[in-house]
C-alpha cells in the first residue's frame, strides 16, 4: 500500500528558503512517478515538480523554474522538494504524489496521480 506523508512546510518571508520533504512508503520509487503538487484556495492542484528516479527525467512548472528542486533520497525513501527564492504566490498546500503508471510529462495533469499525502502548508507573507 502506497503511502506518502508530508513534512517541513511553514511560514516564511519572501525570499527565504524551505525544504519539503515526503516520506514514501509501500513502493518501490524507481517505478514510479512522483512530485509536489500545490492547491490553492478555489483552484484546481496543480503539478510544480515531478520526475521519475528510474531514468531521470523531470518536470518544472514554468513558474518554478531556477527556483524549485525536486530530489529523491532513495536510501531514505524520501522525495524533496528544495524551494528558493519563495515568492507569496508559491503559497498553498504542497502535496506529495506518485503513481506507477504516469510520466514525467503527466505533471501538468494531476489527475493522472493516484495517491496522495495530506499536504503541508507553505504561507510566503511578509
Amino acid at each position: 500500500q502506497v503511502q506518502l506523508v508530508e513534512s517541513g512546510g511553514s511560514e516564511v518571508q519572501p525570499g527565504a528558503s524551505l525544504r519539503l520533504s515526503c516520506a514514501a512508503s509501500g513502493f518501490t520509487l524507481d517505478h514510479y512517478a512522483i512530485g509536489w503538487f500545490r492547491r490553492v484556495p478555489g483552484k484546481e492542484r496543480e503539478g510544480m515538480a515531478c520526475m521519475n528516479s528510474g531514468d531521470g527525467h523531470n518536470y518544472y512548472a514554468d513558474s518554478v523554474k531556477g527556483r524549485f528542486t525536486i530530489s529523491v533520497d532513495s536510501a531514505k525513501r524520501t522525495i524533496h522538494l528544495q524551494m528558493n527564492s519563495l515568492k507569496p504566490e508559491d503559497s498553498g498546500i504542497y502535496y506529495c504524489g506518485a503513481d506507477r503508471w504516469a510520466r514525467v510529462r503527466d505533471c501538468p495533469h494531476p489527475v493522472m496521480f493516484n495517491s496522495w499525502g495530506q499536504g503541508t502548508q507553505v504561507t510566503v507573507s511578509s
